[in-house]
């Protein structure tokens, strides 16, 4: 029951006067909005706050559940201040239902005290201010639950408010006797039109497993989200919440005792992959790219290279996976034709390769790369845990997101990929080309996005057999293996040389001290510095295919298809699309809006490194000894010489048939 006591109005003016003199333009906007109906937010900082009024904040942070309803009556306050101002205009009117919502980012409640890991949060914690990061893994369905009842004294007449309790899962309990002081009733009606209902949903966020201890299982908590913050995040968002730690009893079922469960109240969510993929680019990184590309002009693939080698530089050469890898990051552009269908515009890359050749390192690494990542491995990956689980909940059935969900619109790598089951590899297959999970489970039947860049490694099956296809050496079925745009083999063959060098690579990075380079672009780049640039020219560049382009492609799809004995399996209309793809990423990675002839054979090389057997060119070899030239802008020019002859060879073959008969 909610009593009113008398300096109760002191901060609730106090709170009005801050919002009319720092977030005029908030309330404005809400006195202009046009349904009377709607939740509305107001953003308020914590540290502004607690400069302008330290004791209000202080008692916002230390007795939320009774400050925060106050300053929420505040807000009103304040537009009944104002709206005098917006009487003339039409649809200006005082809105009821206005929340404050306090972002505490840049303040003191940042401290370990008040922003604990979720395995961390305990008792002591309950009934403060209390801030949480972490995953979401589950968010359950929008209900809809009665705010508050207005019950009516029979003797004394007297009106009072009865709040819902979050300990016996939101039920409004009859009050026992009237608040009045001098009537002793207990016979009360309740008020029907006065009933008031909310949105409500229930979240459950996971730790990140980067903070982790070793051995550490990832904690999780409950988040109850009401009104204007129901469907903000879902399933595979990183969030900070800030709310109120508080418990309720966990549902009552036979033979299990009842506990309290820890649950928090949100006040406030901010979604974190927005900070990570608007890793705000200043203007000044901008120019810096730009001067990069104009000191390179004259060699732009040493330029390309440079920025190649900041990409895992504790791996020695490996100059094809490398490019590989960041090609399939940028990813081509998505088309889109008359008919609404979709050509992906995401790239796939299958590492296959002997043990002790960097696989899982450029795994580890991309995942840094990119904005959105989940690592899993082959062995511990169900089809229900790459794309969703029916989960019973308090009776009834919700879908949990698997690692493909979770991985929407970033990057799912999966180490091992050849300890998968037959049939939980299927389930991928979707995923990959269609870019949708199909679910029909426990009566629930959807369809879910999962636009995810797939990396995977595996082990070749025994030694690998040059003279076999590459689904025998893999032991992958060929419809898989015609999904990844590219498959790049390293074969651990024996080389005095090579090993010479690389061991001396090792040994050197062992007794160098680390530099930072992150300014320094024309050196190695930093890590940060790559996931700037490969932001910036995803969203900036959307390259077109020229005339030549087309024509190279063309002509070395053709030739592939008349040659293929052996990459049957690969050689398909998908073949096409993954060449256009990757000359879409290479034209990014060289800051350009145009697919040029370079970028249609550098793509048409990466594809040839993946191919043991038809390769017309031979010059390329073993992905794994794949080194940095010194002068790579007069290797392409070699290379290129050598594709357009043997591509140029294909306007004869029809007369040469002819001239057989």
């Amino acid at each position: 029951m909610v009593k009113v006591t008398e300096n109760d109005g002191e901060p609730g003016k106090e709170m009005a006067g801050f919002l009319i003199k720092y977030h005029l333009s908030q309330l404005r906007s809400v006195i202009l909005a046009s349904d009377p109906r709607l939740h509305y937010p107001l953003h308020v900082d914590f540290a502004k706050l607690m400069d302008d009024n330290p004791q209000l904040a202080h008692h916002i942070f230390s007795q939320p559940t009774e400050y925060l309803p106050l300053i929420d009556e505040s807000a009103i306050w304040a537009q009944k201040v104002i709206f005098e101002d917006f009487k003339k205009m039409e649809n200006a009117s005082v809105k009821t239902h206005v929340h404050i919502r306090i972002n505490v980012c840049g303040s003191p409640l940042e401290c370990p005290e008040t922003f604990p890991s979720i395995g961390r949060v305990r008792v002591k914690h309950r009934g403060i201010l209390l801030t949480l990061k972490g995953t979401v893994i589950r968010s359950g369905a929008i209900k809809m639950i009665e705010g508050e009842k207005i019950y009516e004294c029979r003797v004394c007449k007297l009106r009072f408010k009865v709040h819902p309790e979050v300990e016996t899962r939101f039920t409004i309990t009859r009050p026992s006797f009237c608040p009045s002081q001098n009537c002793e009733s207990m016979r009360f009606q309740v008020v029907e039109d006065k009933q008031i209902c909310h949105d409500y949903q229930e979240i459950k966020i996971q730790e990140s497993t980067q903070v982790l201890g070793v051995g550490a299982i990832p904690r999780s908590v409950p988040v109850i989200l009401k009104d204007d913050l129901v469907d903000m995040v879902k399933a595979g968002d990183d969030v900070i919440v800030t709310g109120v730690l508080t418990a309720k009893w966990s549902s009552d079922m036979k033979d299990v005792r009842c506990d309290l469960d820890p649950v928090l109240i949100a006040n406030y969510v901010r979604r974190m992959n927005e900070l990570k993929s608007d890793i705000h680019i200043a203007d000044d990184v901008i120019m810096k790219f730009k001067q990069f590309w104009s000191d390179f002009k004259d060699t732009p693939l040493k330029g390309r290279n440079a920025i190649l080698r900041g990409i895992c530089p504790q791996i020695f050469g490996l100059f094809t996976v490398k490019l590989a890898v960041a090609l399939t990051l940028i990813g081509g552009v998505q088309h889109v034709d008359a008919s609404g269908t979709k050509v992906r515009g995401e790239s796939h890359l299958l590492l296959v390769g002997d043990p002790g050749t960097g696989k899982s390192q450029f795994l580890k690494f991309a995942a840094k790369l990119s904005n959105r990542s989940v690592i899993t491995t082959g062995l511990g990956s169900t089809s229900a845990g790459l794309t969703v689980t029916a989960v019973k909940d308090g009776g009834e059935w919700m879908l949990e997101a698997g690692a493909l969900v979770l991985a929407d619109g970033g990057l799912c790598c999966i180490d091992e990929f050849d300890s998968m089951r037959e049939h939980d590899r299927a389930t991928i297959h979707e995923a990959m080309e269609q870019q949708t999970i199909s679910v029909a489970k426990a009566g629930l039947v959807t369809t879910l996005s999962s636009k995810a860049i797939v990396f995977g490694a595996t082990n070749p099956k025994g030694q690998y057999d040059p003279d076999q296809s590459l689904s025998v050496n893999t032991a992958l079925s060929g419809p898989l293996l015609s999904r990844f745009d590219i498959v790049l083999v390293l074969l651990d063959t024996k080389n005095p040389q090579w090993d010479a060098v690389v061991s001396s690579h090792i040994l050197s990075e062992t007794e160098q001290p680390k530099i930072n380079h992150d300014e320094n672009l024309s050196d190695i780049w930093s890590l940060t510095m790559i996931r700037r640039y490969i932001h910036f020219v995803k969203g900036y560049f959307r390259p077109i295919l020229t005339k030549e382009a087309e024509k190279v492609i063309s002509s070395y799809y053709q030739l592939q298809r008349r040659s293929a004995t052996q990459n049957a399996a690969r050689t398909t209309i998908r073949m096409l699309e993954s060449l256009i793809r990757l000359a879409q990423a290479h034209a990014r990675l060289m800051f350009r809006n145009e697919v040029t002839q370079l970028d249609a054979i550098t793509a048409i090389l990466c594809i040839e490194s993946s191919m043991t057997t038809s390769a017309i060119v031979d010059s390329v070899g073993n992905a794994l000894h794949s080194n940095f030239m010194d002068n790579p802008d007069q290797e392409y020019a070699k290379q290129e010489r050598l594709i357009l002859e043997k591509l140029s060879c294909i306007d004869d073959f029809p007369e040469t048939n002819i001239v057989g008969e």
